[in-house]
């Protein structure tokens, strides 16, 4: 039996001490396939699992160490990894039996640059359907009867129970943002276009983003690094140079940081513990923050949001709804034919206010610092039959700014997501801030 105290271990933790050969790739994988063992029969976090496969990884990456090869970043650290990322050894199936026992050709970029950089592919985490708002069979680690968030719920839920310290999700609404924060993790999602969606599902490609999930702000700066890349088979891809997360991440601030709090129109959503725990921030926080409102434009980015994904959604999986109506749900079914009935000139006047939404939101970095906001009205709901509401997310998703969410609040034991937001680019300032807001915290506990 694998020692269960390595199922706790942060990514850096165990990259660090795989790299001194203070402790075998082989020793934490069989930890996490133990604890995986253990919990997936009520979590349900997990689409697809080869343990000999990651064993046999583990062990390779045990024996380049050994050999004095040299490792990667991530050399030997077990990662999940979301099914509507293409995997060649193992099947992905985009959360839907339309594509039951798909077997891609090639891996994703995300995850060509996984393996470069040492990481022991574990295995595929859930999905909701297609990576939309109807459920999964995931359960919520915290608490059972929760809702783990969706899409990338099984990434957050495998994170949150210990059984991985790492995994990949995607963004395109607040899919990365939302279930981190209800599954009491830390989740990441770059500025668009620093990480590659070449071998991702595409759903909305205006707006979905890869993003990261893991147990610290370093254990994020950490992936994200591994996976930030320039690649010309994705048309988004920024063609620039890509920032030292970690590096950076970890670095003192001269000064305390400056926060803008952003309520925005959603603020009517969220609940009384939210609010107060917000309350609760703020006022601790002190001279730092300011409060700002950007209700008008939160409300038109959120709208804006809406369309280019109903869209684009419709674009994409319309034909799989002709081909395929009795394997579409019909919360999916709906979506599709909402954006089907969206005018064109709709759609365009969408994309085109990302700019003057952008451009309100640059005034406010530049004055006021990292934006401090909610990841979501309230803790999971007690309902297995929502993922919860991105109000919070998809505006940040649609003008593409990086977002990062940290489980600092809690209510009646659940968690509460604190929300930051950053400029475009500017990823690694955004990261050091959020580990000085947590080291803050945690001192004045």
């Amino acid at each position: 039996m694998a020692d269960p105290a390595l199922t706790s271990l942060t990514a850096a933790e165990a990259a660090g001490r795989i790299a001194r050969g203070e402790l075998p790739s082989e020793d934490l994988t069989a930890a996490c396939l133990d604890r995986i063992a253990e919990l997936e029969p009520s979590v349900q976090a997990w689409a697809c699992l080869d343990a000999d496969r990651a064993l046999a990884e583990a062990r390779a990456a045990d024996a380049v160490r050994r050999e004095g090869k040299g490792v990667g970043p991530l050399h030997g650290v077990p990662v999940g990894i979301k099914d509507i990322i293409d995997t060649a050894d193992l099947p992905t199936e985009h959360g839907t039996p339309i594509f039951k026992g798909r077997r891609p050709a090639e891996d994703a970029a995300c995850i060509a640059a996984l393996r470069a950089a040492g990481a022991v592919i574990l295995g595929k985490t859930v999905t909701t359907e297609l990576a939309t708002l109807t459920p999964s069979r995931t359960r919520n680690p915290v608490d059972l009867e929760h809702t783990p968030g969706g899409s990338s719920s099984g990434s957050a839920a495998a994170v949150a129970a210990g059984m991985v310290p790492l995994a990949v999700g995607t963004q395109t609404g607040g899919s990365v943002i939302r279930p981190a924060s209800f599954c009491g993790v830390y989740g990441f999602k770059p500025t668009f276009g620093l990480v590659s969606r070449f071998g991702v599902l595409p759903q909305a490609p205006s707006l979905d983003t890869v993003g990261v999930m893991a147990r610290s702000v370093e254990d994020l700066a950490l992936i994200a690094d591994a996976v930030q890349t320039y690649d010309s088979r994705d048309p988004a891809s920024l063609s620039i140079s890509r920032p030292r997360l970690l590096d950076t991440a970890t670095q003192e601030w001269p000064l305390a940081p400056l926060f803008a709090f952003v309520k925005t129109h959603a603020w009517q959503d969220a609940d009384a513990a939210t609010r107060d725990a917000f309350g609760e921030l703020v006022e601790h926080l002190g001279a730092q923050v300011q409060e700002i409102s950007i209700d008008g434009t939160f409300e038109r980015g959120t709208a804006a949001a809406r369309t280019i994904q109903n869209v684009e959604l419709a674009a994409h999986y319309g034909p799989l709804l002709d081909r395929a109506p009795d394997q579409i749900s019909k919360r999916l079914a709906s979506q599709i034919e909402e954006g089907r009935r969206v005018s064109g000139a709709d759609y365009v006047i969408a994309l085109e206010q990302r700019k003057a939404l952008y451009d309100t939101l640059e005034e406010i970095f530049l004055d006021h610092g990292t934006i401090l906001t909610p990841a979501a009205p309230g803790p999971a709901p007690k309902d297995l039959g929502t993922t919860g509401n991105p109000i919070f997310c998809a505006f940040w998703t649609c003008v593409g700014v990086p977002a990062v969410t940290l489980p600092l609040l809690e209510a009646d034991g659940l968690p509460i997501g604190v929300q930051l937001v950053g400029a475009r680019r500017d990823d690694g300032r955004l990261l050091r801030t959020a580990r000085w807001l947590v080291t803050h915290l945690q001192s004045a506990a």
